[in-house]
């Protein structure tokens, strides 16, 4: 396979580089070293919150572009290259949505915190995993931050509990199942696809300039902007449909086994 083209790199998180320990591997900064070597510029494009990203790769954060909450905050260094929020009242009416789902707990993630209303402690425990910036509030209409997506929790399976019941909104918000106890509600153009579509105009990159790591149904518009798109094998049996190619694991170094042969 010919990479010689290639001038940018981009990986999800979860399920992608992290492995199932949530951890970024000492291999991969050590390819890390290579890219910047070649000029090639890395991206980390992630439902996850912004700090929490910068957090798993805090030896790298100033050097790499972030896609944070699934695209609606975009970051290089201290530089906002794009957000794009929910309004206000499309939040609230959503809320409502996700309250009468049994089983289901919300949580609004603002551009740089995010808040939880304390329903379920157990969910508290595990948004802690995925925001490290949060704040547990009384009441979701004190909240007065901008927010760029709702986060929906269920224990057992967020594709079989929580989408068959928000998918009718897909004409209002972007629902995306980003993981087994995880559905997303971004704005109707807050998608990991538009984001990393502005970072290649910004940086002049073509579809055969890039290659994209992902596992999950939140990265299958980012897969769909490149020749080199890589399914992990631990993938949902979408993304595999999609992207062009397939890796090992995330457990199995995946993304770093394609960048060896990239470097």
């Amino acid at each position: 396979m010919d990479f010689s083209n290639i001038k940018m790199v981009v990986s999800d998180m979860d399920g992608t580089l992290l492995n199932s320990n949530h951890q970024v591997s000492e291999r991969f900064f050590k390819i890390f070293k290579a890219l910047q070597a070649k000029n090639i510029r890395f991206v980390a494009a992630s439902g996850r919150q912004y700090h929490s990203m910068v957090d798993k790769l805090h030896k790298i954060k100033n050097d790499i572009i972030f896609i944070s909450e699934n695209g609606a905050l975009v970051k290089e260094g201290d530089e906002e290259l794009s957000v794009t929020p929910i309004n206000q009242g499309l939040t609230n009416e959503l809320l409502k949505i996700v309250d009468s789902i049994d089983g289901a707990y919300a949580m609004l993630c603002g551009k740089y915190k995010s808040y939880f209303d304390g329903n379920s402690m157990s969910f508290l425990e595990q948004l802690k995993e995925y925001y490290s910036q949060y704040e547990v509030v009384e009441d979701y209409l004190t909240v007065t931050d901008e927010i760029v997506k709702i986060a929906v929790y269920h224990g057992i399976s967020a594709e079989e509990y929580i989408y068959p019941k928000t998918k009718h909104l897909n004409d209002q918000v972007k629902v995306k199942v980003s993981g087994q106890n995880w559905v997303d509600l971004n704005h109707i153009e807050a998608h990991k696809g538009n984001a990393l579509q502005k970072v290649m105009e910004i940086y002049d990159i073509q579809p055969n300039e890039v290659m994209v790591f992902g596992d999950y149904n939140n990265d299958l518009e980012m897969l769909e902007l490149s020749n080199y798109s890589f399914a992990m094998a631990n993938a949902h049996p979408n993304v595999k449909k999609v992207a062009k190619f397939e890796t090992s694991s995330n457990n199995d170094f995946g993304v770093e086994k394609i960048l060896e042969q990239l470097v």
